[in-house]
């Protein structure tokens, strides 16, 4: 599922907090291609979560070039800034903690990463209805986060990050404080709203299952500084978690995180 031209890039990027003396990452290239649902996997501590910021334009890469999406190549505060007059954003991003504000009801948080587009009180209202019905959420627009669930909770942060209309959506371990259950109907979830709007989706996450269910492709990133040690693009009939195909992935994932080398995408 890839368009001809990349979303978005980075081409041999690093970071350092300590002039380069010490890299967090170094050499890290990824593309993302439009309709792409990508997973980046690694250990914690790794550095994914920064890996997110970079791209999202929040942390500035200490070498390398970043680049995307849609209003052509640029440097990361053009892409953060998006095209002048456009009443949607390049990018959002979902955290692990849903952070909804406890003053504002479910609508208003919702609409809350609209502020700032130009849009009439009455378009925030229906796009923010919009996004909670593709969560399937309407129904609670009205109540205050203390009324929901952590997985509800976790479905209006999804909402949120929808109703901008974003060409990439980045998320951070955004199932990871759940319960497996919950946990489990998210994901299906998520399929599901990924099916429906084609977006590109980077999902960070350190559990192999989990990328496994949800990728088309995952990126694996290890070592100290990390870098990207391996890939794998997943076919819809190696996802079967109970199939002798899906357990050799992720034996051969597991593999690339304890430095493994990765010989082919066939397991």
């Amino acid at each position: 599922m890839r368009d001809a031209a990349p979303l978005a890039r980075l081409e041999d990027v690093g970071l350092s907090h300590d002039g380069g003396r010490t890299f967090i990452f170094r050499h890290v290239s990824l593309t993302l291609h439009k309709g792409e649902f990508v997973a980046l996997l690694g250990p914690s501590g790794v550095g994914k979560s920064t890996v997110l910021r970079v791209l999202m334009g929040l942390s500035k890469p200490s070498e390398g070039v970043v680049r995307g999406p849609v209003h052509g190549e640029g440097d990361a505060d053009a892409w953060q800034a998006g095209a002048s007059g456009t009443k949607r954003r390049a990018q959002a991003l979902v955290f692990q903690d849903p952070r909804l504000m406890p003053w504002r009801s479910v609508l208003r948080n919702v609409a809350f990463g609209l502020e700032g587009l130009g849009l009439s009180k009455h378009e925030k209202r229906e796009r923010a209805l919009a996004a909670l019905r593709l969560v399937g959420l309407e129904e609670a627009a009205d109540r205050w986060p203390k009324q929901l669930s952590g997985g509800q909770r976790q479905r209006v942060g999804v909402a949120r990050a929808l109703t901008v209309d974003p060409d990439l959506l980045l998320m951070d371990e955004p199932f990871g404080a759940l319960d497996p259950i919950t946990r489990e109907s998210l994901q299906d979830e998520l399929l599901r709203i990924w099916q429906q709007t084609h977006k590109t989706v980077l999902f960070v996450t350190h559990d192999i299952e989990e990328a496994l269910k949800l990728a088309t492709r995952i990126l694996v990133l290890s070592g100290s500084p990390a870098e990207i040690v391996g890939e794998l693009s997943i076919g819809a009939e190696h996802k079967a978690p109970d199939s002798l195909e899906f357990r050799a992935y992720a034996a051969r994932l597991r593999g690339m995180i304890a430095g493994k080398p990765a010989l082919s995408d066939a397991p």
